[in-house]
């Protein structure tokens, strides 16, 4: 089946072929960034243009779009009010390396909807989390930090690990490391309070970066219980919890942490923050401020000096007034209410095609992110939710669902809705994989 859907794909998209062969010519593998080839088609799709809950390719097709670019666009293509301020600050200056008035009102924003007192704007999530290391770093003195196997954190290095014999090792792929994971971190399974007592009880532990649930290697919910004593150990243990909310923003307007009040030293967001604009927040709490003040004065003996942490486009104009205007009209209790509706009309369209075609799945939700996995009970940790990936299926039924005209995540089997989706876009996708599935049993 997979070659059948391969030769439709390439039959009906020829103008995207004769670009991918164009572009060998100057990019390297043909795209401009490596990630872009790694889709099951047998040549990149190229894009025409975006809007809403919707794509279209330059061979004129057009999908509905449950990826989202990976949740970079959660809240929609071009969102209109974005797309607004982005007209209206061209003609005002892109950057200057200097605040203007919409980062007071940001700031203000970020500390109301999500409870953290101080905040930094950073270019990416990754960007976020390796300056939230840093300051750990620097206001515990402690190297080590504890990550949960599976766990990501964009492309920070000591982060790409897995657990292996109950070590730190590199997480397979990883190409030119400078770092020796063994020796900058430790590694234990999500949701296993025990294997976390052990790895903080040493007290060389600087921060634990978690994500609330696991998002990307399957889905993981947390155990109940499982955060209150991921706070109650670091805190004993004079760890920093850093909590990254780049995916599971989707759970409400003020992520996971708002919505299930957890008590974080540092908040990092990322990706759909400026709505679509690169751009990243990381917050903390009064205590790490001071402490990251006082040792910024420690290391420039009382001066501003150089903390080799921001970019010169960090914080740019164009993303600050982005960001407030999605902020303000866009990422609202009322796209959630949508989005989390329709999340629940998926998972429960998907429930019932699982249970129809008698197989062994399990559907997991996480506010307006839902994702069905190959396995019959949803996993507790990275390794469980990876020995259920089955990649030729996965391959198979992500192309097949592209050549009917709905794109989900290329990675593994997520979905997310934005504030453009609508109940007919969930029922075609709910109705074309129910297709699929026949015709691979048929094939």
């Amino acid at each position: 089946m997979t070659a059948r859907e391969r030769a439709r794909f390439a039959a009906a998209n020829p103008k995207s072929e004769r670009l991918a062969e164009e572009a060998k010519a100057s990019l390297f593998g043909g795209v401009p960034m490596h990630w872009m080839a790694d889709w099951p088609t047998p040549f990149p799709l190229f894009v025409a243009e975006a809007s809403g809950a919707r794509f279209k390719d330059v061979d004129g097709h057009d999908y509905v779009d449950f990826c989202l670019g990976d949740t970079g666009a959660m809240f929609g293509h071009a969102p209109p009010p974005v797309a607004a301020a982005i007209r209206e600050q061209a003609a005002r200056g892109y950057t200057t390396m200097l605040p203007g008035e919409d980062a007071v009102w940001v700031g203000n924003e970020l500390k109301r909807r999500f409870g953290l007192p101080y905040w930094q704007v950073a270019a990416t999530a990754t960007d976020a989390n390796r300056y939230a290391l840093r300051w750990a770093r620097a206001v515990t003195g402690r190297d080590r930090i504890l990550v949960f196997d599976g766990c990501y954190h964009g492309t920070v290095e000591e982060t790409m690990v897995r657990l292996e014999g109950g070590k730190a090792v590199p997480r397979p792929g990883q190409l030119g490391p400078v770092t020796d994971v063994e020796k900058t971190t430790r590694v234990v399974a999500f949701n296993d309070v025990a294997a976390l007592e052990k790895a903080l009880a040493p007290g060389d532990i600087a921060a634990v970066l978690a994500e609330p649930a696991m998002t990307n290697i399957g889905m993981v919910l947390p155990d109940a219980g499982f955060h209150d004593a991921l706070r109650d150990l670091t805190r004993k243990a004079g760890t920093l919890l850093i909590i990254d909310e780049t995916h599971t923003i989707s759970t409400g307007p003020g992520g996971w942490t708002r919505a299930f009040g957890l008590a974080p030293d540092i908040f990092v967001l990322g990706k759909p923050v400026a709505g679509g604009i690169p751009c990243a927040v990381f917050g903390v709490s009064a205590d790490v401020a001071r402490r990251m003040e006082a040792a910024r004065a420690k290391a420039s003996a009382g001066g501003h000096g150089h903390s080799g942490m921001g970019t010169t486009l960090s914080a740019n104009a164009f993303a600050m007034h982005a960001m407030r205007a999605n902020l303000k009209n866009v990422m609202t209790d009322e796209a959630f209410a949508h989005m989390i509706l329709l999340a629940e009309r998926l998972s429960a369209g998907l429930e019932r095609v699982i249970a129809a075609k008698g197989l062994p799945w399990s559907v997991t939700q996480i506010g307006a992110r839902c994702e069905f996995q190959f396995c019959e009970k949803p996993p507790r940790s990275g390794r469980e939710a990876e020995a259920a990936f089955h990649d030729s299926l996965e391959k198979c039924i992500h192309l097949a669902l592209l050549n009917r005209g709905v794109m989900i995540t290329p990675f593994h089997n997520m979905t997310l809705m934005c504030p453009q989706t609508q109940a007919p876009d969930v029922d075609h996708l709910v109705g074309a994989l129910g297709d699929v599935i026949d015709e691979i049993r048929n094939a």
